[in-house]
C-alpha cells in the first residue's frame, strides 16, 4: 500500500510541474500584453505617428515654399522697379525733345544733348547750330504731354532698352492760334554711366500706331 501510494504520487508530480510552467507562459503573455510588448503576435500601427508623419511633411514642404516665395519675391520687386525707372526716364527724354522755346533754343539744344547718347547726341552736336538758327527765325514754341507710353523690350544686363511713347504737342507760332498734334515715337535707350539716355527717336510707322499700344514686355 506504501509503495503504491508513492508511486502515485512520483506519477502526479510532473502534471503538478507542467501546469506550472504553461501559469508561468500564460501570465509572461499577458505581462507582454499589458506592457504593450508584442509577445508573440505582430505591434500593430501607431495612428497617432502616421498623423505625425504627415503633419511633418506637410510642414516640410510648406516651409519649402514659403521660403521660395520670399526669395523671389524681393526679386520680382526689384525687376518691377527697374522698369519703371527706365520707363520713366525714357518717357522724359522724349518730353525733352518735344519741348522748344526759340527764346531759350540754347537751353533746350543742351537738353536734348543731355537726354541723349551715341548716335542721337552726335547728329544733334554735329547740326546744333543750323537748327538753332531755324528755330528762331521761325520763333515758335513747342510743348509737349505724355499721353501714354511703355516698354517695349528690356534687356538689363545688355543696358538696352526700347520704348514707345504717344503725345500731344502744341506748336505755338510768333502770330496766329497755337497748331495741336498727335504723334506716336518710338525709341531706343541706353544706359550709361549718368542714367538711361536715348540712342534713338523716330516716329512710328502708320500702320503699327493704328495697331495700338506696343505690349510691354
Amino acid at each position: 500500500m506504501a509503495d503504491s501510494a508513492a508511486t502515485e504520487r512520483e506519477g502526479t508530480a510532473p502534471e503538478q510541474e507542467s501546469t506550472g510552467t504553461e501559469q508561468e507562459s500564460a501570465g509572461t503573455e499577458r505581462e507582454d500584453s499589458e506592457k504593450g510588448r508584442p509577445g508573440k503576435r505582430g505591434r500593430p500601427a501607431d495612428p497617432l505617428l502616421a498623423v505625425a508623419c504627415v503633419l511633418l511633411l506637410a510642414a516640410l514642404v510648406f516651409a519649402a515654399w514659403s521660403g521660395w516665395s520670399w526669395l523671389s519675391a524681393p526679386r520680382a520687386a526689384s525687376q518691377a522697379q527697374a522698369r519703371d525707372q527706365v520707363l520713366q526716364a525714357g518717357e522724359q527724354a522724349v518730353l525733352n525733345f518735344n519741348t522748344l522755346d526759340y527764346r531759350r533754343v540754347g537751353q533746350g539744344l543742351n537738353l536734348w544733348e543731355q537726354s541723349s547718347t551715341g548716335t542721337l547726341r552726335g547728329e544733334i552736336v554735329a547740326s546744333r547750330s543750323t537748327f538753332e538758327q531755324q528755330v528762331r527765325q521761325a520763333k515758335t514754341i513747342s510743348t509737349a504731354k505724355i499721353l501714354d507710353g511703355a516698354l517695349t523690350a528690356l534687356d538689363l544686363r545688355a543696358g538696352t532698352a526700347s520704348i514707345i511713347v504717344a503725345l500731344q504737342v502744341t506748336v505755338t507760332p510768333a502770330k496766329g492760334a497755337a497748331a495741336v498734334k498727335y504723334s506716336r515715337l518710338e525709341g531706343e535707350l541706353t544706359r550709361t554711366p549718368h542714367g538711361w539716355k536715348l540712342s534713338a527717336l523716330g516716329q512710328v510707322p502708320v500702320g503699327a500706331a493704328a495697331a495700338g499700344r506696343a505690349p510691354s514686355g
